[in-house]
C-alpha cells in the first residue's frame, strides 16, 4: 500500500464506457491513479489480484433496471472481504432506500449522476486518507496484539521440568487473541513440584492481563515452604486488594513430592482434576473451597493423596467440558473422563493430544473458550 494520497489507486467500477472515461481524467487531474472495470465479474478479478484505496462502484450493471440490485450484492460482498476498503457508490436511480441500503451495506458515501467534479473528487481524497488511516490503524493494532500475545505465550513454561519416576505434558489452546487460562509447573527442590491451573472469569485482553498478574503472583508466593492452602490464601489477599478487578479465577494447586508420590492440593472452585489409576478407578481432587478474588479471608482447605505407578493425573479447565458442538450439547466430564479411562496407559504427551483432539472433533469447530490441559503420568 502506498504511503501519501497523491499515489492512491482508485479501482472505477461501471458499464459504461464513457463514464469509466470521465472518472478516469477526473481522477489524474486529481492526482489520483485509476483503474477501471465493466462488470462485476471483473471488479471480483481485479480487487481479488490488486491493491486499492478505494472502490468507486456503480450499482446499476443490468440493462434498463434501476434497482441497484447487482451493485448492492457486489457491495456486500467487498465489505465482508474488506471492511476497511473505502468504497463510494454512484447511480443515477438515487433514493434516500437505496442510499440507506448502500451505507448499511458498507458504503461509505453516495453519490448522483451527474456528478458534481469537485465534489466527487473531494469525496474520494477525504475517503481515501480515513482508508489509509484506518488500515494504518489496523496494522498497529495487529502488531500490537502479535507482541502481547506473545508475551503472553512466554509467561507460559517455555519446557516442563523431568519429574523423578513420571513425566508431564501440557497445552494451552486461547479461544482468542488472547487467554484467561493459565498453567504453571514450578521445581521447588530436586523432588518436589508445584502444579497449577486457573482459570480468569472473561475473556479477551482484560483476563490475559489478570492471568499474567495471577502467575507472577503464584510464582512470587510458591517458595519451598509454602503450602497448597497458603498460596491459595496470599494469591485471594492478592485479588482482593485490587477491588477494580471486578473478577473472580478459579485456581488449581498442588505440590508433588517425587520421592513419596504424594501429591498435598487445595482446589479453589476449579473443575475438579481427574485421577485415574492404572486399573481405571477414578477420584475427583475437588477439596478447597470457593472462588478466589471474591471475599477477603476466603480460606481453602488442602488434602493429600497418594499417587502410585500407572497413575494419571489431568487438570484442566471448563473450555474443555464446557466445549459445545452444532446442537449447543457441552462436550461434558463424562467424555472427558472416558477418554482419560480408555486411554490411561498412555505417555502425558500422548494424552494431552487425545483430550484435545477428542474436544476437537466433537465440537467440529473452533473452541469458543480458552481451554488448558496438564498431564501428570507417574511411573
Amino acid at each position: 500500500m502506498s504511503t501519501t494520497v497523491d499515489t492512491a489507486r482508485v479501482l472505477v467500477a461501471d458499464d459504461q464506457s464513457d463514464v469509466r472515461t470521465a472518472l478516469g481524467m477526473l481522477m489524474r487531474d486529481a492526482g489520483l491513479e485509476s483503474d477501471s472495470a465493466d462488470n462485476v465479474d471483473e471488479v471480483r478479478r481485479k480487487l481479488a489480484s490488486g491493491s486499492y484505496d478505494l472502490l468507486l462502484l456503480d450499482l446499476n450493471y443490468a440493462r434498463d433496471t434501476t434497482s441497484g440490485w447487482e451493485g448492492l450484492e457486489l457491495l456486500a460482498e467487498v465489505h465482508a472481504r474488506d471492511p476497511l476498503l473505502p468504497v463510494v457508490v454512484m447511480t443515477g436511480w438515487g433514493s434516500i432506500e437505496m442510499a440507506v441500503e448502500a451505507m448499511r451495506r458498507g458504503a461509505r458515501s453516495f453519490v448522483h449522476k451527474p456528478w458534481d467534479n469537485a465534489r466527487l473528487s473531494d469525496a474520494i481524497r477525504r475517503e481515501v486518507a480515513e482508508g489509509r488511516a484506518a488500515r494504518h490503524a489496523e496494522r498497529r493494532a495487529l502488531r500490537e496484539q502479535a507482541e502481547a500475545q506473545a508475551m503472553q505465550r512466554a509467561l507460559l513454561p517455555a519446557s516442563l521440568p523431568a519429574v523423578p519416576h513420571g513425566s508431564l505434558a501440557a497445552r494451552w489452546l486461547p479461544a482468542s487473541a488472547f487467554g484467561g487460562d493459565c498453567y504453571d509447573v514450578l521445581q521447588l527442590d530436586a523432588t518436589r513440584f508445584a502444579i497449577s491451573v486457573a482459570d480468569v472469569c472473561g475473556k479477551g485482553l482484560a483476563a490475559a492481563l489478570l492471568m499474567s498478574n495471577l502467575q507472577a503472583s503464584v510464582r512470587a508466593f510458591a517458595a519451598s515452604d509454602s503450602t497448597p492452602a497458603s498460596i491459595a490464601a496470599s494469591v485471594n489477599a492478592a485479588l482482593v486488594r485490587n477491588g477494580g478487578l471486578r473478577r473472580f479465577v478459579t485456581f488449581f494447586y498442588a505440590v508433588y513430592d517425587s520421592t513419596t508420590r504424594e501429591l498435598t492440593f487445595a482446589n479453589a472452585g476449579h473443575n475438579p482434576p481427574m485421577l485415574v489409576s492404572a486399573d481405571g478407578a477414578v477420584r475427583r481432587l475437588a477439596a478447597g473451597g470457593m472462588v478466589l478474588g471474591v471475599f477477603e479471608g476466603t480460606t481453602v482447605e488442602q488434602q493429600s493423596v497418594q499417587l502410585q505407578p500407572g497413575d494419571r493425573l489431568v487438570l484442566f479447565t471448563d473450555g474443555i467440558v464446557e466445549a459445545e458442538n452444532a446442537a449447543d450439547e457441552e462436550f461434558g466430564d463424562a467424555r472427558l473422563l472416558d477418554i482419560v479411562v480408555e486411554r490411561r496407559s498412555a505417555a502425558a504427551g500422548t494424552l494431552v493430544d487425545d483430550i484435545f483432539a477428542g474436544v476437537a472433533h466433537f465440537a467440529g469447530g473452533p473452541l469458543r473458550d480458552d481451554a488448558t490441559v496438564v498431564v501428570l503420568a507417574v511411573r
